[in-house]
């Protein structure tokens, strides 16, 4: 029989007994539908972590130079975080070494943070407003545009100008039902003028981007964010490639170890974090979770083989006389052999299909209804459609063997 003939024949099977194809489908359908929706919902969380967190917070072919890093996820021993607390904090002092030896275009910016208490001279509660005091190339690197009014100039931040960008949160909490161009701030009793409102940043795991304020480091901003004035969080380093930044990374390392002036047998006293290593804990976890929503859902999946192999069965014992007929007008073993095989991995490229549909649509709704990010990934597609395919071709040889070795002259007499 012609294999497009047997897929037609297992459909109109399919379409004829409706019942019983409904639960040969079902736990095909089970296993491929949890499958796509934990795949889905990982993946969806990797692209979160990537994309929306640590992306925003380190950028694209971005490393931070700190005196430890700034994003750790995972356990670390206590002896790992004394010796992170014995570290020497970065100075401004140490920033001209560096950039000397940066390449021409190579970008830079110096950041001191803090969640700092915040008020407008019209009066109001103080609001905790994460500030940033910045100097060097910070909007770029960011991509950090504005919606209203406008960013620094490179002559305010070297002055320290008394200016400030603010993120949209922070313009609704500060000046509610206001413009804020044109307002001041007060940080530490000083007056700042808004000159700019960024572009919204969006949120990750409900901390809101756009909670913030922009100052420029040189100004009395920084004063309120570090024990000592001369202190820095980080300097930013930003490459034109991947392969560009390896290598700054490699003069930015051996500029700080001859300004720390480390022997070769000592150890960096400062940390370089790129968003790989940050998300290096996580990339392990989510392989993990990968081979779990695979390997979970398989349960599913052996129990749809089972109910796909008795299916079967019954339907080689209604049908010993069809068999018997075909044997009879010239039909060989294994045109039986490979009808009921046909017609077993159809049953479960059907139910794996609708169970990708519903795993889909889970995913999604699941997304909605949670703060669970979804991203469907193409791969766990055509792996489920593949386990449903292959599942009903396991599960179809015993009965296809059993209905091929039928012998015709008995399978006749069969009413």
């Amino acid at each position: 029989m012609p294999i497009f003939e047997a897929i037609w024949l297992a459909l109109r099977t399919i379409r004829t007994q409706k019942l019983k194809s409904a639960f040969t489908l079902l736990g095909v359908c089970i296993g491929v539908m949890f499958l796509i929706a934990v795949v889905s919902i990982v993946e969806g969380m990797g692209r979160y972590m990537e994309d929306d967190l640590v992306g925003k917070l380190i950028g694209v072919n971005t490393f931070e130079l700190r005196n430890r890093p700034n994003i750790t996820m995972g356990d670390i021993d206590q002896a790992t975080w004394e010796e992170y607390r014995r570290r020497r904090r970065l100075e401004i002092t140490d920033v001209p070494a560096v950039i000397r030896d940066l390449p021409a275009d190579v970008r830079w910016a110096i950041t001191s943070e803090d969640n700092i208490a915040v008020s407008t001279p019209t009066g109001g509660k103080p609001r905790r407003i994460h500030v940033t005091a910045i100097d060097g190339a910070y909007f770029e690197m960011k991509k950090l545009g504005v919606t209203q009014g406008r960013s620094m100039t490179p002559q305010e931040l070297a002055r320290g100008e008394k200016v400030v960008v603010i993120g949209v949160d922070a313009a609704k909490r500060l000046f509610p039902a206001l413009d804020p161009l044109g307002r001041d701030v007060k940080m530490g009793g000083v007056p700042y003028r808004v000159i700019g409102v960024a572009e919204p940043q969006g949120s990750a795991l409900g901390i809101s981007f756009d909670n913030f304020i922009i100052a420029p480091w040189h100004s009395q901003a920084r004063r309120l964010l570090n024990s000592r004035p001369n202190i820095i969080d980080a300097l930013m380093v930003q490459a034109p490639s991947e392969a560009a930044m390896k290598e700054t990374m490699e003069t930015v390392r051996a500029s700080m170890r001859a300004a720390h002036r480390l022997r070769p047998s000592q150890k960096d006293d400062f940390s370089l974090q790129t968003a790989d290593s940050a998300l290096e804990f996580w990339n392990k976890i989510k392989r993990y979770l990968v081979l779990a929503g695979v390997a979970l859902p398989m349960i599913g999946l052996v129990v749809g083989s089972i109910v796909i192999m008795n299916i079967m069965l019954v339907a080689v014992s209604e049908r010993t006389r069809e068999i018997g007929i075909r044997k009879a007008l010239g039909a060989r073993r294994r045109d039986i052999l490979s009808q009921f095989l046909i017609e077993a991995s159809t049953l479960g490229t059907v139910g794996s299909a609708i169970g990708v549909a519903l795993g889909i649509a889970l995913a999604k709704l699941i997304s909605v209804l949670s703060p669970l990010p979804a991203s469907v990934a193409p791969w766990s597609i055509v792996v489920g459609v593949a386990l449903g395919a292959g599942v009903g071709i396991v599960a179809g040889v015993y009965p296809a063997s059993r209905a091929s070795r039928l012998d015709p002259i008995a399978a006749l007499r069969q009413e």
